[in-house]
């Protein structure tokens, strides 16, 4: 039967004279200096509601342990089968704080804020004595010099990934566990999460759609962005260093990419020039057989011209994959690096006997000007 609102105020205010009303006998005993248990989430509850078993005063000595679960019945399962399960006796306050501490999570004072909670998570993942004794990434200190840590500690945007939003909170899994969300087989969706856009490229791309075929070779996030040491797409450092992480998978054209003018230019530290994905795309890559694909030979011209204005049909023909050392596929290229390759050694090979020559001529007439002072 619903109950009038009047008729549940009342209720309401009764309960909390109770407990305020078994909160001063506790205090009698229980100095609370220092304590803030009226701050905190659970003080409507006064000291009964989690300490159940006391049904009188004054009680036994030893007091049973306060069930969480009586209340939070749905996060003390989760944590039950999570990685944490038998990480501490006392998770609970592990993570949120002291029993008569704890606090709202949307609370700024709580340890699993936003703001808080990377810190709060990096007591045991940035603590490498304990992360070797247990056999886990000591993650902390890469995630705080993330995009990811830098956007949430740096500008405050409480939107940022946390630990949370990729492991979840109290369902934490092994990312070996198929229902983990950082495994790898759900690592596109969890990142999707914040990055929805991103992930529909990825999905109707190539790599995504092998992926979603059951290659379990094909990339997913982690592969090109890493798990925890994500750093910014315009950053210089992402961009030298991405063209090779391509070239894990793709060794054959990356090889002939580094022959190419672009790759020795960006070998030098220049980034304004191309990379894979300036040609290929980022996320939704598509093979050159795709028309939608900037590579496909009806976009080239327009691609192409987005660093080079005025490239023509001619201007295209270039290949930029082209093998020199492939004398079948490519025979004046060959021919080309051939005769250049001849012609440098024949030039060094001249150079260095000449110098040996001057330098015989040299030692000769040093020795023919000392016998003749003689």
């Amino acid at each position: 039967m619903k109950l009038p609102i009047a008729a549940c105020l009342f209720l309401a205010l009764t309960a909390a004279r109770v407990n305020a009303a078994d909160d001063a006998l506790c205090v009698a005993c229980h100095d609370e200096k220092g304590s803030p248990v009226h701050a905190s989430i659970h003080a409507p509850l006064g000291c009964t509601g989690c300490h159940s078993d006391i049904k009188g005063f004054p009680h036994p000595g030893q007091i049973a342990k306060v069930n969480c679960a009586s209340c939070h019945a749905d996060a003390a399962a989760a944590l039950a089968a999570s990685v944490h399960a038998k990480a501490s006796p006392q998770l609970c306050e592990a993570c949120h704080g002291g029993a008569h501490e704890i606090v709202a999570v949307k609370d700024p004072k709580s340890p699993v804020y936003p703001l808080n909670l990377p810190r709060t998570c990096g007591t045991c993942h940035g603590n490498k004595e304990f992360a070797q004794q247990h056999g886990i990434a000591d993650v902390y200190s890469e995630y705080m010099d993330s995009i990811h840590g830098f956007a949430l500690t740096k500008d405050g945007l409480l939107v940022a990934a946390t630990c949370s939003s990729c492991h979840g909170s109290h369902d934490i899994l092994a990312p070996s566990d198929s229902k983990s969300r950082v495994n790898r087989a759900n690592i596109p969706s969890t990142c999707g999460t914040c990055h929805n856009g991103v992930e529909q490229q990825y999905q109707a791309g190539i790599h995504g759609q092998a992926f979603a075929a059951g290659n379990a070779g094909a990339p997913v996030c982690t592969s090109c962005h890493t798990a925890h040491q994500i750093s910014g797409v315009r950053e210089t450092a992402f961009q030298l260093k991405t063209s090779a992480t391509c070239g894990d998978c793709h060794r054959e054209k990356y090889g002939t990419y580094r022959d190419t003018f672009h790759a020795q230019v960006s070998a030098l530290g220049y980034t304004e020039t191309a990379h894979c994905w300036d040609c290929h795309g980022e996320h939704g890559i598509l093979p050159a057989s795709d028309p939608k694909s900037p590579v496909a030979q009806a976009n080239l011209v327009e691609t192409c011209s987005k660093c080079h204005m005025g490239a023509s049909a001619s201007f295209v023909t270039y290949s930029p994959h082209a093998d020199a050392r492939n004398g079948k596929d490519y025979p004046a290229l060959h021919a080309s690096a051939l005769f250049m390759n001849l012609l440098l050694a024949g030039f060094l090979g001249f150079s260095a006997l000449h110098t040996l020559l001057w330098f015989i001529r040299l030692r000769a007439e040093k020795s023919r000007a000392g016998r003749s002072k003689a």
